[in-house]
């Protein structure tokens, strides 16, 4: 995964179960969702932007479209059950949990079957054909399964994980030094230094530093000296990681700084918000709506509806008609 992430061998049918594995585990994807701050954030905002402007109906509610919403932008697909009246009708959509969604070999006459794998994962319960839709994002090594779009920021997500946790485990470790009282006094006598080292050790503070007291008698200058190797406590290696890895993560989303809840360093500013929302919008969030649009030619109802012309900032004037896209 590390080395080459993206050359995975293809799509690979269970032979036990018959159904097609990911190309990338989802159970990684989804747990990376909190690994970063700024990868966390964009997945929420572009959720939180695209629910904003859906059109909740009796078919499919604003529960149902934000998880699978959620799920696109965190897999690069989603899954509906489709539940019909008994005149054959489309009564109501249902949000099927990503995770343990599989997809089965195509019936003969042409038509997608999927399942849901159970604890065992080798006894899936199986669809009727029809009765699942998918959206996906294309893949150019395989059309089975979606990708989703930031797959490409993921060593910067995992760099960016790696210094925290580095930084983390230096704290917790308390084994490094606060800093060294060092004295020359040769008339030192034992009770005293024994009464500064006391009074260092009672004056340790909550964090996990800890200081060092050496008594040389007569000793000269830089008879003692620390040299740091690689420490990063004491340089601004960790903040170079950090800024340089949450910019390639920001620009894996395609999303504005601004967007993305970072701040802006020293006296600069990101400029007017509401007009970077508004290209945002016109740029990046209409095109994100077309897998859920897409779904409407399967299903032969107008099911997704999306209203860009609500306000940002206030609320939409009541019985005003939405315009749908």
């Amino acid at each position: 995964m590390l080395t080459h992430l993206l050359d995975y061998l293809g799509i690979f049918m269970t032979p036990l179960a018959g159904y097609y594995e990911p190309p990338i585990s989802l159970i990684g994807l989804s747990r990376m969702r909190h690994a970063n701050a700024q990868h966390g954030r964009c997945l929420t905002f572009k959720r939180n932007i695209i629910s904003r402007f859906f059109v909740p109906n009796e078919i499919i509610g604003m529960k149902d479209f934000r998880a699978a919403c959620y799920e696109h932008q965190c897999f690069g697909m989603s899954y509906f059950q489709l539940f019909r009246n008994r005149f054959g009708g489309l009564q109501r959509l249902q949000h099927l949990p990503t995770l343990n969604m599989r997809r089965k070999a195509d019936m003969e006459n042409g038509q997608t079957q999927y399942c849901w794998l159970g604890p065992d994962r080798l006894s899936p319960l199986n669809f009727e054909p029809g009765e699942v839709v998918q959206t996906v994002e294309y893949d150019t090594l395989q059309q089975i399964y979606g990708i989703p779009d930031w797959l490409c920021a993921m060593q910067a997500l995992l760099l960016n994980e790696d210094a925290t946790l580095f930084r983390r485990r230096y704290f917790h470790n308390g084994c490094h030094i606060g800093y060294i009282l060092y004295t020359t006094d040769p008339n030192l006598d034992p009770k005293t230094e024994a009464m500064l080292i006391n009074k260092m050790k009672e004056g340790k503070a909550a964090g996990n530093f800890r200081s060092l007291f050496i008594n040389i008698p007569g000793g000269k200058e830089k008879a003692v000296q620390v040299i740091p190797v690689g420490d990063i406590s004491q340089r601004d290696e960790f903040q170079r990681i950090k800024n340089i890895s949450a910019d390639d993560v920001i620009v894996g989303h395609g999303m504005q700084p601004a967007l993305a809840g970072i701040r802006p360093e020293g006296n600069q500013s990101f400029g007017d918000i509401e007009k970077i929302l508004k290209v945002y919008l016109e740029t990046d969030v209409k095109s994100m709506v077309q897998p859920f649009l897409e779904l409407n030619r399967q299903l032969g109802a107008e099911v997704f509806q999306f209203d860009f012309n609500l306000p940002f900032f206030e609320s939409a004037l009541i019985g005003e008609t939405p315009a749908a896209v």
